[in-house]
């Protein structure tokens, strides 16, 4: 892979600076010895400039190495972390300016210390591959974070839905349903929208759509339901209406090739969402959640807003944590989606979304998530429904869960439903909110005895709880802690304190 220019000065500023400082040179030293200036050295150094022909011979002859040598792509061992992480597109497909970073800070810190940096870079890509993160997961970790520094609300894709509800002339009451999108999808954008099933394109089945750029024509899943349809076709919309050009061909995804693409997948979703579900629609509509003083009342509000607003159940809660925080001052949410397939004992978390910054609950790899979360219970329930063939609607459950040993209680609600189109998948999305002064004060159905309350944990490896009935695995982690515990409070007894 080709370096490109601002990767070459660097790579050279980083050579020219180990070279220096193995021989135990000082800029103004180098800058004396090749009758160059002290700042340019620097400059050099720190990647702003490359030095012309002449001037890299007289810094080779000043430190006794060769021109070849200085000029050359290849790092020592100490550096080459640093070569591979160059080679690489991650640096520039990443947008460091989302989080606040500009090129020349990340400039200077390579430069300022490669070999510490070098070494950084190497034990992170050990733990990825310790726990098997691959590119595609560290894009969407990415992303993930950004959308918590933001508190998952985007005021200007909130206005550019606003300003296509504006513009499409809909009434504001009017449901923007699957047939409104697709009629300006084909009016406005010139789309052919055709269906396919198992039938006419059978390596297709699991994906809910697939966009052919040069017919301009999109597949879509006839076994989606009508919900999902309306989402698929607002994500469609957005990628054209937001003019976000680099982005996945298919939903879901087949393969990712760049952070781009997770980027404005991101933010078409996000409009999509904000289409179904106006902003200003759900403000109204969650103040009446908000003040209900039963959870009857409440879990009513939200199975009317999955039907007022045609959206999904994951749509609705990641709406609701778009605006929970921004207008309601709700701000330590969390979102779980979680999958679970017929009959198995394995329940995988594919999609967390932590405003609170405390992750607990979060993803664990090799643990069994607590089987007393409403998250978890709630697809269980789903499957026996399903076998029974008695499932008719999404399934709505809640509960107050405070975790033990930790001070951290939570409110969680949470759908579970068939994954469409996929045969013998579920999902569960659900929504918690961190029970502090903010939110008992603002959430008035908190105190409602109906509401089940239960002692839950991260997994049953770190869980003390004893006669779990819904325990599935010993409480490995727990008792690993507590053998330490136990060492060092023999070792202290023998008068050894401080760091063990």
């Amino acid at each position: 892979m080709d370096f490109n220019s601002e990767n070459i000065r660097l790579l050279f500023g980083l050579k020219l600076r180990q070279l220096r400082l193995d021989k135990s040179i000082t800029q103004y030293e180098l800058a004396e010895r090749a009758n160059l200036s002290q700042s340019y050295i620097n400059e050099i150094e720190k990647g702003k400039k490359y030095p012309k022909t002449e001037k890299i011979i007289a810094l080779a002859r000043a430190m006794d190495t060769s021109y070849e040598a200085l000029v050359s792509l290849q790092l020592n061992k100490k550096m080459e972390p640093i070569y591979q992480l160059l080679r690489s597109n991650l640096l520039a497909e990443l947008p460091l300016g989302m989080f606040g970073i500009e090129p020349g800070d990340l400039l200077e810190l390579l430069s300022e210390a490669p070999v510490k940096l070098s070494a950084f870079i190497s034990t992170v890509v050990e733990i990825a591959r310790n726990y098997n993160l691959n590119v595609e997961q560290f894009y969407f970790a990415v992303m993930r974070t950004y959308q918590e520094m933001h508190d998952n609300y985007f005021n200007d894709i909130e206005e550019a839905a606003d300003q296509f509800l504006r513009e499409s002339g809909l009434p504001s009451h009017c449901i923007v349903s699957e047939t409104v999108l697709a009629d300006y999808l084909i009016q406005r954008y010139s789309y052919q929208i055709v269906l396919f099933n198992e039938d006419t394109h059978p390596g297709l089945v699991r994906l809910r759509s697939v966009y052919i750029p040069h017919e301009n024509r999109l597949l879509l899943n006839q076994n989606l339901t009508a919900d999902q349809r309306a989402f698929t076709l607002g994500r469609e919309l957005a990628f054209q209406y937001m003019n976000l050009k680099k982005r996945p061909l298919t939903s879901t995804w087949v393969e990712v090739n760049s952070f781009e693409q997770v980027l404005n997948h991101s933010r078409a979703s996000y409009f999509a969402g904000a289409v179904l579900i106006p902003r200003e629609a759900l403000r109204q509509r969650l103040d009446q959640f908000l003040n209900r003083t039963s959870w009857v009342e409440a879990a009513g509000d939200l199975m009317t807003m999955l039907e007022q607003f045609q959206a999904t159940p994951e749509t609705l809660l990641l709406r609701m944590s778009n605006l929970l925080p921004h207008d309601f001052g709700i701000e330590d949410v969390v979102f779980l989606r979680f999958e679970h397939e017929s009959s198995s004992a394995v329940v995988n978390l594919t999609r967390e979304i932590h405003l609170a910054r405390l992750h607990n609950p979060h993803g664990t790899t090799e643990e069994h998530y607590c089987r007393r979360w409403a998250s978890v219970t709630s697809l269980y329930e789903l499957d026996a429904l399903l076998q029974q063939q008695k499932y008719q609607e999404p399934l709505l459950r809640a509960q107050i869960s405070e975790y033990i040993d930790s001070q951290n209680t939570y409110f969680f609600f949470t759908f579970a439903r068939p994954l469409t189109p996929i045969q013998h998948l579920n999902h569960s999305v659900s929504l918690g909110v961190l029970l502090n002064p903010a939110s008992r004060s603002r959430i008035r159905f908190l105190d409602d005895p109906a509401l089940l309350r239960r002692e839950v944990n991260e997994s049953c490896e770190r869980c003390r709880a004893e006669n779990c009935l819904e325990r599935v695995a010993p409480p490995t982690r727990l008792q690993h802690e507590q053998r330490i515990q136990a060492t060092k409070h023999s070792l202290t007894e023998l008068g050894i304190t401080g760091a063990l």
